[in-house]
């Protein structure tokens, strides 16, 4: 996660990949901390990160609490402190499928391109890049300028795929969750990951007003 708006996005994806039964290594950038508090009253603490990070899953994208159902405890799951460039995720060496940034802001956007590896999160992206695997970036911002979308073709060229956090309506959305695990649905569809996060199309008009 970096410090772009869009905590729901980064929600859903995780339940996401929690109930595909994957194994999720997480880094959670300090920006991305002061978005987490300010759009859910939230704060992440390294401490109790596993109290804190169930309570924000289980809310729903409208802020419901105990919307979901999720136990983090039981869950293949493990914190990466951002600061923490000895961890992990920091060496090519170290087993990952790849990497999901949801969501990615414009100054995380740019520091992978340019490969500055200020934080866990930039060397983890840089690493994914450089050992071939897949890096999906959810990119969250409008409008985008010229030196960012420069940034987002070198991420292309480099083979990463740019996913805009683009919410689509033929799905049939009629709540916000809807539209927000749309694009997490686009997200795990992009790293291969199975799930049943939104209505897919059938090649029928108006087939989402038929079930």
């Amino acid at each position: 996660m970096s410090g772009a708006s869009g905590t729901p996005y980064a929600a859903a994806v995780l339940r996401g990949l929690l109930a595909a039964g994957e194994s999720v290594d997480l880094v959670v950038s300090r920006a991305s901390r002061l978005t987490l508090l300010d759009e859910t009253g939230i704060s992440f603490r390294d401490a109790h990160w596993r109290e804190d990070l169930e309570e924000w899953l289980s809310r729903g994208a409208d802020g419901k609490p105990r919307t979901f159902d999720v136990d983090v405890a039981r869950a293949d799951l493990r914190h990466w402190a951002a600061g923490d460039l000895a961890a992990g995720p920091s060496s090519g060496s170290y087993p990952a499928k790849g990497m999901l940034i949801v969501p990615a802001s414009t100054a995380c956007v740019a520091g992978v391109a340019l490969g500055l590896s200020k934080d866990l999160l930039q060397r983890s992206a840089s690493v994914v890049l450089k050992e071939r695997r897949p890096l999906v970036v959810a990119v969250r911002e409008t409008p985008l300028n010229g030196q960012t979308l420069r940034h987002l073709v070198a991420l292309d060229e480099a083979g990463a795929v740019v996913l805009p956090a683009s919410p689509a309506f033929y799905a049939g959305a009629t709540h916000i969750q809807d539209l927000v695990d749309f694009v997490a649905g686009r997200v795990l569809d992009a790293a291969g990951v199975p799930h049943r996060l939104y209505r897919r199309w059938k090649g029928e008009l108006g087939g989402s007003r038929k079930d």
